[in-house]
């Protein structure tokens, strides 16, 4: 990636430049492991837990449209897997097979391990407050938890077939 400009920058310009930056490690990471930016956002997500489509398209911030061809093409890659919703016979939920949740997790660590090196600059109680900060916004914007640090995962490894 280019270099930019360096010093102070308002609020604005530093969140989508943030943003871009972490795009880019997603990027990065996905190219490593043969993933899409979405694919890899769709193997993070389900890490947990399945979902059903409806949760998924909100998470993502994706039309049904575009959620349907990301899963078609992720399931035909083997990694994830369209089961029925025990709540809701007509519903469906999608989870990792575990060739996904082998991938999920190796490219959810490798993601964390860039995203961790992007504030090596700052000292120890600088990135404890912009983890503060930065957790404030995402609550006070209610996103949803897409990415769940490592120590606070419990992991999904199916016990389906696949």
């Amino acid at each position: 990636m280019g270099k930019g400009a360096t010093g102070p920058m308002g609020v604005v310009s530093a969140l989508i430049r943030a943003a871009f930056l972490v795009d880019g490690v997603y990027a990065e990471a996905g190219r490593r492991y043969g993933l899409t930016p979405q694919q890899g956002q769709l193997l993070c997500v389900l890490m947990p837990q399945p979902y059903g489509m409806g949760e998924l398209g909100e998470m993502l911030g994706l039309a049904r449209s575009s959620l349907t061809g990301l899963v078609d093409r992720t399931v035909r890659r083997g990694l994830v897997r369209r089961e029925g919703d025990p709540r809701d016979g007509r519903a469906v939920r999608v989870g990792l097979t575990r060739e996904g949740a082998a991938l999920a997790e190796k490219f959810h660590e490798e993601t964390c391990r860039r995203v961790e090196s992007l504030p090596s600059g700052l000292s120890g109680a600088e990135r404890e407050r912009l983890a503060v900060l930065l957790s404030r916004v995402v609550a006070d914007n209610e996103v949803p938890e897409v990415f769940v640090e490592p120590e606070h995962r419990t992991g999904n490894l199916s016990s389906s077939p696949s």
